[in-house]
């Protein structure tokens, strides 16, 4: 008889982003990862109490996928990096839209609310540099910019629009130069 294989965590939770990234978070079970992983249930039971820790494991994966292409979007150069983080959320809205919308646009009725401000400090602290912008009007000018980025990459998640990169860019330009002269001209 052969020696089993070790289903490890790493493979059930690379099982189980795969079922959701072409099957949404309702692809997500024991016997459809066990299925990918060519086993039973019982590795994904061995390792995990329950499917909600399974589930959590996979949404912190898909957000380390995002939180990856947002910093390769940054350190590309190319382009101002505040717009590279706002380019980025858009490719990836377009690339993978079943991450995207579990990510960003799943149900979160109940759930106390993210300290959106303390958690965004870096973001904040980028505007002022490249705008000098108090920290109040920094978190307010991205609130805004915020809105737009999000609803132009839900439009492409959800494929109602997915505009080219080219007019997204021009776009968001259009955008930020826009509110940053209201900004400035509030401040002055």
């Amino acid at each position: 008889m052969a020696p089993r294989t070790k289903v490890t965590r790493e493979q059930i939770v690379e099982a189980a982003l795969e079922l959701v990234r072409w099957g949404g978070p309702e692809a997500l079970n024991a016997r459809a990862v066990a299925a990918r992983l060519g086993c039973s249930t019982q590795p994904v039971f061995s390792n995990y109490a329950d499917m909600a820790a399974l589930t959590a494991d996979v949404l912190a994966a898909a957000n380390g996928l995002w939180q990856a292409r947002q910093q390769a979007a940054v350190t590309a150069g190319g382009m101002p990096p505040y717009k590279a983080v706002g380019m980025a959320y858009i490719a990836f809205a377009r690339q993978e839209p079943a991450l995207f919308r579990w990510l960003f646009m799943r149900d979160r009725t109940g759930q106390a609310p993210a300290d959106d401000r303390a958690e965004n400090a870096a973001v904040i602290a980028l505007i002022r540099e490249q705008t000098g912008l108090s920290e109040d009007a920094a978190w307010l000018f991205h609130l805004e910019m915020w809105l737009f980025v999000h609803g132009a990459a839900a439009t492409a998640a959800t494929g109602y629009v997915d505009w080219d990169e080219a007019l997204m860019s021009g776009m968001l330009t259009d955008v930020f130069q826009g509110l940053l002269a209201r900004f400035r001209q509030r401040e002055a």
